[in-house]
């Protein structure tokens, strides 16, 4: 693909992080949650990491995502 290639060992800088479709786990050992994402450069290029969550993150984004659902339902009630 021409204009997506670098250089090996520099990397481009990252646009955005994106989870990918499998379950998050937890490791009640570590007492931490594990999320696989994507990471996106801005070479066109993607790999995959981990994002890794305390159990207070956890809740704080649990909540957030309530919040966030809560208003994505009124927003499609209020366009209809």
């Amino acid at each position: 693909m021409e204009g997506k290639t670098s250089v090996r060992g520099v990397s481009a800088p990252v646009t955005h992080a994106t989870p990918l479709k499998r379950d998050a786990t937890y490791d009640h050992r570590a007492q931490q949650a594990a999320l696989d994402i994507e990471i996106h450069h801005t070479d066109g290029r993607t790999t995959t990491s981990v994002l890794i969550l305390t159990p207070d993150q956890v809740e704080l984004y649990a909540i957030q995502f309530e919040q966030l659902i809560a208003k994505r339902e009124r927003a499609r009630q209020a366009g209809r």
